[in-house]
């Protein structure tokens, strides 16, 4: 084998062991610093693989996907008293080439669930993209809102119209518009706060956190007294 060919062979190794050092070191800083900020919020962290949790969060569609899921970098803990769970989620999918060859595609993003203690009903909410504004021509249309800026910028629905307008009034528009945008989904009692395809930033996860926290304590007292299952008049 001429010299010229060994060379390229040792650069692509010397590239390939270059790579999966950086990534390491990568991944461990990544640990280190989502368990300084577990323990800034006194959670505990945990960062050994679980692949139970998408089984506890069944009814969201997006810890569903593929193959080999599991969540890692765990952060368990408690936000004003509401149970709080931060992860890095990851999942595989398959593709075949244009030679029969079998692929393998690994995916990452970040969630994070707060569980409210409320029967709360479904409710999706994502960032508006181009194709959104396209399918309005064709009446595939979202919820709208009083606010034009919120309804340009976010996605919304909800078997319940209703349960969409008493989430989403005037003050929880503004906090979602002053904060990063998220998909949000309300399900069974929880709330979900998650990128669709990347991980989370430490700012992130605070920012998320305050997003989903802000949406729980600005729910109306009319409507939690009518989750509790209690009218005006006292309880039923």
């Amino acid at each position: 084998m001429p010299f010229f060919f060994i060379l390229i062979i040792i650069a692509f190794i010397a590239i390939g062991i270059g790579i999966a050092i950086w990534s390491s070191q990568m991944k461990a800083k990544r640990r280190k610093e989502l368990a300084g900020w577990a323990q800034a919020n006194n959670f505990k962290f945990l960062p050994e693989k679980d692949h139970s949790v998408w089984l506890r969060y069944q009814l969201f569609k997006c810890l569903q996907r593929g193959d080999n899921r599991y969540a890692y970098n765990i952060m368990l803990g408690t936000t004003e008293q509401r149970v709080t769970c931060g992860f890095d989620y990851h999942y595989e999918t398959h593709s075949t080439n244009s030679k029969g060859q079998r692929q393998t595609h690994h995916h990452h993003f970040s969630v994070l669930v707060v569980d409210s203690g409320l029967p709360l009903k479904p409710l999706f909410i994502r960032p508006e993209g181009f194709f959104d504004r396209i399918t309005e021509f064709v009446g595939i249309d979202d919820i709208d809102f009083e606010s034009a800026e919120f309804s340009q910028k976010f996605f919304v629905k909800s078997p319940d119209r209703r349960w969409a307008y008493d989430v989403l009034h005037q003050k929880t528009m503004e906090l979602m518009l002053a904060y990063p945008r998220f998909y949000i989904e309300f399900q069974g009692t929880q709330v979900m706060a998650y990128h669709n395809n990347r991980t989370f930033s430490l700012g992130e996860f605070s920012s998320a956190l305050k997003v989903v926290m802000g949406m729980l304590d600005y729910l109306p007292e009319s409507v939690v007294r009518e989750l509790k299952g209690i009218d005006y008049g006292g309880a039923k």
